[in-house]
């Protein structure tokens, strides 16, 4: 019976485990699925429709997808500013390759950096103003054929 406390705890850990899972606080989010925003890309391939995260305060758009080690193939995070101006990016202590879609007021994309390197400290520019920086998983953008032009919709775009 020495051990039966052990296994005790062990059974009580593994069920706290289990429950931190399943409200997504394991894997470095700890948002609810009514959290998520639906976004659709419309490319040459048809209309791909995403569920994104929003980033609209600086502490959102400074942590971003930091710290994940897995994000589901549609989803995503849009990162939303309040001017149209040049930003920056760079993948410090991001761990997936993402693919960074830089977007105007309209949303039309007006830069794709494709399959960013994780852990990289390497600055990834919008190459122009933006109003907004979706992020994919990296590869999901050449899949679905976007392409400089395309159109993106969401809440945020007027």
């Amino acid at each position: 019976m020495l051990f039966a406390p052990v296994r005790r705890g062990l059974i009580w850990a593994l069920t706290l485990l289990a429950l931190a899972a399943v409200s997504g606080v394991v894997g470095g989010s700890a948002r609810a699925e009514d959290g998520l925003e639906a976004l659709t890309i419309a490319t040459v391939s048809g209309e791909h429709v995403f569920q994104v995260e929003i980033a609209k305060d600086p502490a959102q758009r400074a942590r971003g997808l930091m710290f994940r080690r897995f994000m589901p193939e549609d989803r995503g995070m849009l990162f939303e500013f309040q001017a149209n101006e040049p930003v920056s990016f760079w993948m410090k202590d991001t761990y997936i390759p993402l693919d960074m879609i830089f977007l105007s007021s309209a949303g039309v994309v007006t830069r794709i950096a494709a399959n960013a390197e994780p852990l990289s400290e390497s600055v990834i520019p919008s190459g122009g103003p933006c109003a907004a920086v979706l992020e994919i998983n990296g590869g999901e953008a050449a899949k679905i054929g976007l392409t400089v032009g395309d159109k993106v919709r969401a809440a945020f775009f007027k």
